[in-house]
């Protein structure tokens, strides 16, 4: 260990090396102290889902299913297995296949591929602390998932970043990455390259088809002396509002050696019942689930079989109905108030997505919308609070802009949206 982080420890009372990698304050924590100190706040920042639209009564109807039945409610309220509940993971397949258009013959996927995993964040620090050792780099964009920066830290893994457009991950910015590491000895170190393939949080922007066939080749054809992994997050697929669904990553991974997919019903059903899952790649089955094991024993087995219930009783596809329809309404109050509040104010310019939670702004170079920033502490005075876009990037990219920032739609009604964005206006007016 060297010095500094000998003593780094030191400080903190001798902890461990991870919990040292994991930092300090994260910024969900930071803003939440925001919103609680000033209640009056119009919260564009959150990334949770309408109360409103929380789904009381397909719950109860499928705790109904379950509770009529003494033998089906025993078996929800006993212990499960590791890999998870064997009916949820055949339907869980059969909807990626589906929605891929593909079947299980022709992918050589079978069901013992897909472990069930407390949320997609489960997933995704299971599988990096299966494959990734501490300095192993992780290719992402610029900018990502923060929380997933905050899990690769804290397994002392590198992020490194690379270029993003509105057809999402550049393929030509991960071949320079590799090739920058493959110069200096270091692509054995890359393990992953990490993809929101739909509706990305923060960007909003989908990766487009092309781009998820070049990108599962470069992997395939740049894994040399290690594996190079995809691993793709499919959290906001179901949450499409205009437009054509693409298939998968997965589905262009013919020999199913370098993808791994990981969903979530957090966004699409409920956050609170906590399901989401992973679809791996045969030779990381094992491995995975050994190190499931002796962490957890297993996801909330009741949880398995309420979301099992809710999609065999057809109460999962009305719900996405409603919430669509919810969501589309609110993404259009937002883009509006950004056309009103903020473009005749000039250098602003932002991505539509065609689905998801967020829209990613991006604001005049010379302005700093970083928290401390004048835009950040001018804009809270105002009453709005969004994620300063700085903190989605990885820390090892080239130019790290202060004139971005995150906004989310999913929480506050169409009027407040309005408000929110009319707040943001009036802050930028004063420091442009």
């Amino acid at each position: 260990m060297i010095e500094s982080e000998r003593q780094k420890n030191d400080a903190v009372g001798h902890l461990s090396r991870r919990a040292c990698w994991a930092g300090g304050q994260s910024l969900a924590t930071m803003l939440m102290a925001k919103s609680l100190a000033q209640p009056e706040l119009v919260s564009l920042a959150a990334a949770f889902i309408d109360g409103e639209t929380l789904p009381v009564e397909p719950t109860r109807s499928a705790l109904d299913v379950i509770w009529s039945n003494p033998q089906k409610a025993k078996a929800a309220l006993q212990y499960g297995t590791t890999i998870g509940y064997l009916p949820l993971r055949r339907i869980l397949l059969e909807r990626m296949l589906q929605s891929d258009g593909q079947t299980s013959r022709q992918t050589g996927l079978s069901v013992d591929q897909v472990i069930i995993t407390a949320g997609s964040n489960s997933a995704l620090h299971l599988l990096g602390d299966t494959i990734l050792n501490p300095g192993d780099i992780v290719l992402c964009g610029a900018p990502t998932y923060f929380v997933l920066l905050g899990t690769l830290a804290n397994l002392g893994a590198r992020a490194v970043g690379v270029d993003m457009d509105e057809e999402g991950m550049v393929p030509e910015s991960v071949e320079q990455c590799l090739d920058y590491f493959e110069q200096n000895s270091e692509l054995d170190r890359v393990k992953a390259i990490y993809v929101t393939s739909y509706f990305d949080n923060p960007t909003g922007v989908t990766l487009s088809a092309d781009r998820r066939r070049r990108l599962v080749e470069i992997a395939k054809r740049r894994s040399k002396q290690t594996k190079i992994r995809i691993i793709e997050d499919t959290a906001y697929r179901e949450l499409r509002y205009w437009g054509d669904d693409i298939p998968s990553m997965r589905s262009f991974d013919k020999e199913g050696d370098t993808v791994a997919i990981a969903g979530s019903f957090s966004k699409s059903f409920s956050p609170g019942i906590r399901v989401g899952w992973i679809v791996l790649p045969r030779d990381l089955v094992g491995p995975v689930l050994t190190q499931k094991g002796n962490i957890d024993f297993g996801s909330p087995n009741f949880s398995q079989h309420l979301m099992c219930s809710v999609l065999e009783e057809g109460l999962f596809d009305k719900h996405l109905e409603t919430i669509r329809a919810q969501y589309a309404k609110k993404l259009d109050a937002m883009v509006e108030a950004v056309e009103e509040s903020l473009d005749p104010i000039g250098g602003v310019r932002w991505i539509r997505p065609d689905g998801g939670l967020y829209l990613w702004l991006s604001v005049p170079g010379h302005l700093d919308a970083s928290h401390g920033g004048r835009l950040f502490d001018r804009a809270v005075e105002e009453g709005v609070l969004y994620v300063p876009g700085d903190h989605c990037y990885p820390a090892e990219y080239r130019n790290i802009p202060k004139n971005t920032l995150r906004l989310s739609f999913g929480v506050p009604p169409c009027e407040e949206i309005r408000c929110g964005i009319a707040a943001l206006g009036r802050a930028l007016k004063q420091v442009h």
